[in-house]
């Protein structure tokens, strides 16, 4: 008799597990940035001694400027630019005002027609860019990409090529040895500082301009109430480079102003180098001294904008 034996069951077979997909298509996240903590010791010591070095390095020229105007002619005539003075009687402070005096320099109407050129500048820059620039943010037009690299193309043309043309133009309309040459263009509009406006102008969000279009505000009360009173950054950096620009110009007026009372601090500096620059060096050391004095004062106290200005160039938006 067979005996019927029941069939041994099987052991229980795990249920196969689900293949993880890999979505390859996705980039791998962006490595965490340094920060100053993961900066070794060896690496701060290296980089702060190169960037004093390079200050030292820049600070050597203006060190001997203002080391001459605080000497006698006959220290300066001997080539004595690196020791300074001995004792406070040596200091000659005195070739300050010498330097200045209407025989010399006649610093103060060239400083005038410079406050004047330099005021005008700023404020015609900062006008027309805004406006500009707020133009080709918020509102929409055929051919507004168009135009907008082409504006962005004349930064590629030298200033040195449109300088003849230009000056016939002013000739023509009667305005040599005027103020008007240096101020009309910058009420014309800067490429660079118009693209500058546009991407700050377009990275306000669109409901703050539509909550002011529903409120009744125009068009012009946006740009004036709400897009200028936010963009206070980019307004101090296009007016601190128009200030130097402009009051350090050399070339501009040197073309379009002749006579004497019209003179920049650049022209009547040039004039007393061209006069008294071989008998005189001390007093014309102090007038060069006085006149980079409104651009070392600037840039100390808009220093935080340079930064912010150099940042944002090289940043993303």
């Amino acid at each position: 008799m067979t005996t019927l034996q029941s069939p041994v069951p099987s052991a229980p077979q795990s249920a196969p597990q689900p293949r993880a997909v890999v979505d390859y298509t996705v980039p791998p996240p962006p490595p965490a940035p340094r920060g100053v903590a993961s900066v070794s010791a060896t690496e701060r010591v290296v980089a702060y001694v190169l960037l004093i070095g390079g200050s030292i390095l820049f600070l050597i020229p203006f060190y001997f400027v203002v080391n001459a105007s605080l000497k006698t002619e006959a220290q300066v005539n001997a080539g004595d630019f690196t020791t300074p003075p001995a004792s406070v009687a040596d200091i000659k402070l005195s070739n300050y005002p010498r330097a200045l005096a209407p025989d010399k320099m006649n610093f103060w109407p060239a400083l005038s027609n410079t406050v004047v050129i330099t005021t005008l500048s700023v404020l015609g820059q900062i006008i027309s860019c805004s406006l500009v620039g707020f133009g080709f943010a918020r509102f929409k037009f055929r051919g507004r990409s168009i135009l907008f690299i082409v504006m962005l193309s004349t930064l590629m043309l030298p200033a040195q090529v449109t300088m003849i043309p230009v000056f016939v133009l002013f000739r023509s309309l009667g305005m040599i040895d005027t103020f008007w040459p240096l101020i009309i263009p910058a009420w014309l509009a800067s490429p660079f500082f118009v693209f500058m406006f546009r991407q700050f102008f377009a990275q306000i969000p669109e409901e703050l301009i539509e909550a002011a279009r529903i409120d009744g505000a125009s068009n012009w009360r946006i740009y004036w109430q709400l897009m200028l009173p936010l963009s206070g950054p980019v307004i101090a950096i296009v007016a601190i480079y128009t200030f130097l620009s402009a009051w350090n110009d050399f070339l501009g007026p040197l073309i379009y102003l002749n006579s004497p009372d019209n003179r920049t601090l650049a022209l009547a500096l040039n004039a007393f180098r061209g006069q008294y620059g071989v008998s005189d060096v001390h007093l014309l050391m102090a007038a060069s001294v006085v006149c980079m004095l409104p651009c070392v004062i600037l840039f100390f106290a808009a220093q935080r904008y340079f930064v912010e200005s150099v940042a944002s160039t090289g940043g993303k938006s």
